[in-house]
């Protein structure tokens, strides 16, 4: 039937999210940046699919003297399984096009929001062992004090500011959700425009 094949602009929606999250593989999905007295040009750590980028080894260091751990992108599966996943869907995207059928798309849909949320889990998780786990020996200790970065907005941290922003890839991420979204309802309304003229 007609009403479940795709709509020409539900199609290029589908494949500039492809494209877009091809780009993805190559920017940064994620920022913090600390801002304290002592570094009024401010520190950041960027987040790629693949990697850490940023003042890592400046963060590290200061890291170091509160006991938190030091952050190496060999030591989290994540950078290694995430090139995988934004591949899949970006791959997925382009299949969904030529299978042009609307039920594929929402699979698409469904299963990419399904992803972004243990995504955002797995990242609260990780800021939250990051901040907790520390090292009793640490030269500066504060009782009862934590260190975990916010997920997104803004937190203090002691004399550092932290705060924490989707960069390039993650505002590239939620837009593609954006626009899965407005083809998966594009496709809803074809769908029921039909279904009404088939009963009149």
């Amino acid at each position: 039937m007609k009403n479940k094949k795709l709509t020409g602009l539900s199609k290029v929606i589908t494949v500039i999210c492809g494209l877009g999250l091809i780009i993805v593989l190559f920017v940064p999905l994620w920022q913090i940046e600390l801002a304290a007295p002592q570094y009024p040009e401010g520190l950041v750590l960027k987040m790629y699919p693949n990697k850490l980028g940023g003042n890592v080894e400046v963060i590290n260091g200061l890291n170091h003297y509160i006991g938190m751990k030091t952050l190496h992108a060999n030591n989290f599966i994540e950078f290694t399984v995430l090139p995988y996943i934004i591949g899949f869907f970006a791959a997925f995207c382009f299949l969904v096009v030529l299978i042009n059928r609307r039920k594929w798309l929402n699979i698409l849909f469904y299963s990419f929001v399904v992803f972004g949320v243990i995504a955002m889990i797995d990242f609260y998780r990780w800021n939250y062992n990051y901040g907790h786990d520390l090292d009793p020996n640490a030269p500066i200790q504060v009782p009862g004090m934590s260190y975990q970065p916010p997920i997104i907005g803004y937190k203090q941290l002691l004399n550092f500011g932290a705060y924490s922003i989707p960069d390039i890839g993650g505002w590239i991420f939620v837009g593609a959700g954006l626009l899965l979204l407005a083809a998966v309802v594009i496709q809803f309304f074809k769908s029921k425009r039909t279904n009404d003229v088939y009963i009149k």
